[in-house]
């Protein structure tokens, strides 16, 4: 399939009622002619250019519904990495592929899905990552993100979709990081809607991989691959270094060894140094 300029101006947001999506629908308000915001949970009624809709991504007809005249899925909806793995499964695996199969379905041409950095977090943290980096998840978590980067890989292979994987950093409300980690793995508010904003508007990719993650001196995360998209973080998490590191506790030893941080100890009985 050629790829081929196409404006999307009909969007709709998985997950729309938490922490990321209800900041893009903040930031979005006006932006595009409608602005369809699905969560399972209620929601703030619509204003002018929205629709508010009930929506589990694991039911078929409720996302059929949802798709109606959509040309972009901002695929948020998920549970994170405390969540027990019948959840994760649920929601993670199922609820993702319902998604992408229903864009397939459906013809939309585009889906921008919210991974993690969980999906390459036992790379070792001197280690700078990029587009290329193989894929290593830190937790089952981080596992589903892979799952679901490579069904998007799949999805625009074999049935022409565009599709965006954000390995997302460490988003935060309030909007400031908080520890030590996410000096280098922050990312703002306004970075966030400005990523995800240039992967709904940019005129044609096929498949891309994108660091979601602010302007940070310390960042070690690397989006050359994807410069084309014009995204250019505004804020740095160096502002907030003096006052986490003054008041910082020693980070646990085997997650001060890998990007992912936290998620790598829980449940470790291995052996970091036959980690390369």
């Amino acid at each position: 399939m050629t790829d081929a300029p196409a404006q999307m101006t009909r969007v709709l947001i998985t997950g729309a009622g938490g922490t990321i999506g209800r900041v893009l629908r903040d930031r979005f308000r006006g932006r595009y002619a409608l602005l369809r915001l699905g969560d399972r949970r209620a929601q703030a009624p619509a204003g002018p250019g929205e629709s508010v809709v009930t929506l589990d991504v694991r039911d078929p007809a409720a996302l059929d519904a949802a798709l109606d005249g959509i040309d972009c899925i901002v695929h948020l909806a998920g549970v994170p990495g405390s969540a027990s793995w019948p959840e994760t499964l649920a929601a993670n695996i199922d609820g993702t592929y319902q998604v992408f199969d229903a864009a397939r379905r459906h013809g939309v041409r585009r889906v921008v899905y919210a991974s993690s950095n969980h999906a390459v977090g036992f790379h070792r943290r001197e280690t700078t990552l990029d587009a290329m980096s193989a894929p290593r998840p830190d937790s089952p978590y981080g596992a589903t993100k892979v799952f679901g980067e490579a069904l998007g890989r799949l999805c625009a292979d074999k049935y022409g979709l565009s599709v965006a994987c954000l390995r997302i950093g460490t988003f935060r409300t309030p909007d400031r990081p908080t520890e030590p980690r996410q000096l280098s793995s922050w990312i703002s508010h306004r970075d966030m809607a400005q990523l995800v904003g240039r992967c709904i508007d940019h005129p044609a990719y096929h498949y891309l991989v994108a660091y979601g993650v602010s302007r940070n001196t310390r960042n070690r995360w690397s989006n050359a691959a994807v410069a084309f998209l014009g995204y250019e973080p505004q804020d740095d998490a160096e502002a907030f270094a003096a006052e986490i590191l003054a008041a910082a506790t020693p980070e646990d030893p085997i997650a001060a060894q890998f990007h992912g941080g936290f998620l790598c100890p829980i449940g470790f009985v291995g052996d970091t140094r036959r980690i390369d």
